[in-house]
């Protein structure tokens, strides 16, 4: 458990929202994005800031395909979106070979190098031009970026060995869609942050983390994300089933034990971390939870815990029927089915906050070959 303390506090110190480490898909682009759009639907950005954002990471997801190598190093490639005082910054990174380098870094400061008042006579040349190259089109898709927020792009080039380095290129943007970007700091940019990151979710076999208020559009695009994920791999559709229902339950829960977005943002957001490691997916979560709910939370958990199959049936049973008869209990049916479909017993942690807030991590494991 001591991974959970990691990320939720890398997470929350470095106010990043989401992460992704994998190979991006026409499939799970539209996630991707619609993670991002839900959660900006709660933020201080109107509908303009929103779409110009929107159509930020749509060629910044295009711009990663496109530049990313499809061999052993296709899945080093991340997306990063981060909280900053009045907008998001969103960060990409992808291994490219070290020989397209120099026209690539030429591409990117002929960009930057650029007014605000040329960058559209310059894409609408670039549109005649009927010898762009599928690699990015001479630089078209960068130019889109710059056209869509209208100001310059972070990058860096982060060496890896004698023939691919780690590609980062990165964009904050204010509440009005705007770019916001300090001229006199452009060239002591650093990818460093987001490297670490990738190496962290490389050695702990994690593909996403989510970190912020779990409302029913954001559980619905994370579930949705993870499916489209879990339809890629190659397992056995029961696993898959199992994987789906038990991220559902977990979701739920974190949803239930809220205190709402203000408390969320001042003392620990909640958070959703996916793990596979040998075919086994490690499904975790965290929320802040009120310290008088905590003594019978634990005790529903180490009941459950304790069960076997036979008895995880009885205590559902009766479970369903005190929620009938008490619609304001939980009961433990959510912590029943956990177990039920991973097959495995419930991992938790309780970390102190302060004299009102403890913050609840709870880990499933979901085996390949469980029975349900």
């Amino acid at each position: 458990m001591d991974l959970t303390r990691i990320i939720r506090d890398k997470m929350m110190k470095e106010r990043l929202m989401f992460a992704y480490r994998g190979v991006v898909t026409n499939e799970n682009s539209g996630p991707l994005l619609m993670l991002l759009e839900n959660e900006m639907k709660n933020s201080e950005y109107g509908y303009v800031g929103r779409k110009r954002l929107f159509m930020f990471v749509l060629e910044s997801l295009q711009n990663v395909s496109r530049h990313s190598t499809k061999d052993q190093h296709g899945n080093m490639s991340l997306v990063v979106y981060s909280k900053t005082d009045n907008g998001y910054t969103v960060s990409t990174g992808n291994v490219i070979q070290n020989d397209t380098i120099s026209i690539l870094q030429a591409k990117l400061d002929d960009v930057n190098n650029l007014e605000t008042n040329e960058i559209r006579s310059v894409y609408r040349q670039m549109l005649s031009n009927s010898e762009l190259s599928n690699k990015g089109g001479a630089g078209l898709g960068l130019i889109e970026m710059a056209k869509k927020t209208g100001n310059k792009l972070d990058y860096d080039f982060i060496k890896i060995d004698d023939e691919y380095s780690y590609y980062i290129l990165s964009k904050t943007v204010d509440s009005g869609g705007v770019g916001s970007h300090d001229e006199g700091k452009r060239d002591q940019f650093s990818g460093s942050s987001v490297a670490d990151l990738e190496r962290l979710m490389d050695e702990k076999n994690i593909y996403l983390i989510w970190s912020g208020h779990v409302s029913p559009d954001v559980e619905k695009e994370v579930i949705s994300f993870a499916e489209t994920k879990l339809s890629e791999e190659d397992m056995q559709g029961r696993q898959r089933k199992r994987v789906f229902i038990t991220l559902v339950e977990l979701l739920d829960n974190v949803g239930n034990y809220s205190p709402g977005r203000e408390v969320e943002e001042k003392y620990g957001r909640p958070f959703a971390m996916i793990r596979l490691v040998d075919k086994v997916f490690y499904l975790s979560t965290g929320n802040l939870i009120l310290k008088s709910k905590v003594k019978q939370l634990k005790e529903k958990l180490d009941s459950v815990n304790k069960l076997d199959k036979e008895g995880l049936k009885a205590m559902f049973i009766k479970s369903l029927t005190d929620q009938i008869n008490d619609s304001d209990s939980t009961g433990n049916m959510g912590l029943i089915e956990m177990v039920k479909k991973s097959g495995s017993k419930l991992e938790y942690l309780f970390d102190d906050v302060n004299d009102d807030y403890s913050y609840y991590s709870l880990t499933v494991a979901v085996k390949e070959y469980t029975e349900s």
